[in-house]
């Protein structure tokens, strides 16, 4: 018999006989941090920029001083009519090819990690986040977790045809280890923090 072979009946004849009990995981979140500092140092760490504002006007205010409105901006939000585009969500997904500015909501972020849960239901296309030359995510700071094991306790039976965490620019380094933003997605990241 091989070594392989032998290391794997070893492995077969020393199987536990009960199952063990699971851990009890409600222990990773208790840890006590400010939470929204944390979200914003470890965006900061990945590319992204968090902005802190109270309301959709400061929203409005922030993306017309940084971007150039004469480009194309697509929203999913009706608060953000007067600089986005509301009518895209069911064209040729291709036609969006030319997207300067993506702008939509997420359900909630996670503190350790910076992710941000985002679903279909609130995309209005699967590939406008991953399409547009930079991408801003509205969150509440009351919809900030600190971990992602409350974070899959959050998704928990949620009913959704696609989701995922966003967190940070699209960035890789798989080329002679040079970090490269935008990649295979957005070149930059804002994360409006709302009140």
């Amino acid at each position: 018999m091989s070594s392989k072979g032998d290391i794997l009946k070893r492995i077969k004849l020393n199987q536990p006989t009960e199952a063990a009990e699971l851990p009890d995981l409600n222990l990773l979140g208790s840890e006590q941090f400010d939470v929204l500092e944390t979200y914003k140092t470890v965006l900061k760490g990945i590319g992204g920029d968090p902005v802190e504002v109270a309301d959709y006007n400061e929203i409005i205010n922030y993306i017309k001083s940084n971007y150039n409105l004469d480009k194309r901006v697509i929203t999913t939000l009706p608060e953000l009519s007067e600089i986005a585009s509301l009518d895209w969500k069911t064209v040729d997904p291709h036609s969006l090819q030319d997207v300067e500015l993506t702008v939509v909501k997420a359900h909630f972020g996670v503190a350790e990690n910076s992710g941000l849960w985002v679903t279909d239901d609130i995309l209005g296309q699967r590939v406008a986040p991953f399409i547009a030359q930079y991408l801003a995510i509205i969150v509440h700071k009351k919809d900030l977790v600190r971990t992602m094991q409350q974070a899959y306790q959050r998704i928990g039976n949620m009913e959704y045809g696609f989701g995922t965490f966003i967190a940070g620019p699209s960035k890789t380094a798989d080329i002679e280890q040079s970090l490269v933003l935008g990649a295979h997605g957005a070149r930059g990241l804002i994360v409006f923090l709302l009140d």
